[in-house]
């Protein structure tokens, strides 16, 4: 299942590259943290993976859960004149390389074993 998630990860990231998208800068700010969420989501979800634990729903539901938050954190930052959104980028973050310290730490013992 790891290995659907990251090919599709791949795939993302190709035609993302390939397309020219122009985003106006109102939104750079909401579309980098939903990105930054979205991240994270993927990563737990090779993580959770690779511990045997993975859950489609759980996936599914946190990955637009983490992108809707962090995006009304973002919109609720520009309304108040407080950048709340560096509050999901901390986290958001933080996760991330948690989770690929996890993968990481993960994949290098699968190559020792072998």
């Amino acid at each position: 299942m790891a290995y659907i998630i990251t090919i599709s990860l791949l795939i993302g990231i190709i035609i993302g590259f390939l397309l020219p998208i122009n985003i106006p800068s109102t939104y750079v700010s909401y579309l980098s943290v939903a990105i930054l969420a979205a991240l994270d989501s993927v990563f737990g979800g090779i993580r959770a993976s690779f511990e045997e634990k993975f859950d489609n729903l759980i996936f599914l539901s946190g990955f637009f859960g983490n992108i809707i938050l962090a995006g009304g954190l973002a919109y609720i930052g520009d309304v108040l004149g407080v950048p709340i959104y560096l509050a999901a980028v901390f986290v958001f973050g933080s996760r991330l390389f948690s989770n690929f310290a996890y993968i990481r730490r993960y994949m290098i013992d699968k190559m020792r074993r072998k």
